[in-house]
């Protein structure tokens, strides 16, 4: 019974390929180049919002040994007046698959694209009140349109969720 149940819910939930004919069809190397302004909630698992925050991102890529490989300097700026950087370099592996690294992440973040979606899944060493934490996320991005990405991440830990975090990415 316990592991049906476990099963069931691994194969729960929305697979990439399912928006592999969705368009505009996101090309990471495009939309993270340049300046990308974001905003965003954290709420917690009652759907309360518990921080408000932005987020200035510069992006570029190059090619480095035949793969595209992206550098985001995100700088964040919380509703309570903390700020924090995270500088993710992104590669891509082969089409559609991505890792990513940053110094808080643990490990490597791994990323699948197809169409307009992309997920990353990744723990991030998360400090709170004077602790770190290794919370999971899974992070999902879908392209609006060319300057529009909306972003939806339920973060969780020993698989009980904690909280979501919702942005909206803006391209200048």
């Amino acid at each position: 019974m316990i592991a049906s149940t476990i099963l069931l819910l691994a194969c729960s939930g929305p697979h990439v390929q399912q928006y592999a004919h969705e368009k505009p069809s996101l090309e990471l190397s495009e939309y993270f180049s340049g300046t990308i302004d974001a905003y965003g909630i954290f709420t917690d698992r009652s759907g309360e919002v518990k921080k408000r925050f932005t987020v200035l991102i510069k992006a570029d890529w190059k090619v480095v040994n035949g793969k595209k490989v992206g550098t985001l300097d995100e700088s964040f700026d919380y509703s309570d007046g903390t700020k924090q950087k995270r500088i993710w370099t992104l590669t891509e592996q082969s089409p559609g698959k991505y890792i990513g690294r940053a110094d808080d992440v643990v490990g490597d973040a791994q990323g699948d694209l197809a169409g307009n979606a992309l997920n990353w899944t990744y723990t991030l060493a998360l400090p709170v009140d004077g602790t770190i934490y290794h919370v999971q996320f899974n992070d999902w991005m879908y392209l609006v349109n060319p300057k529009v990405m909306l972003n939806k991440a339920k973060m969780s830990k020993f698989g009980i969720e904690l909280g979501e975090v919702t942005l909206s990415f803006y391209k200048r």
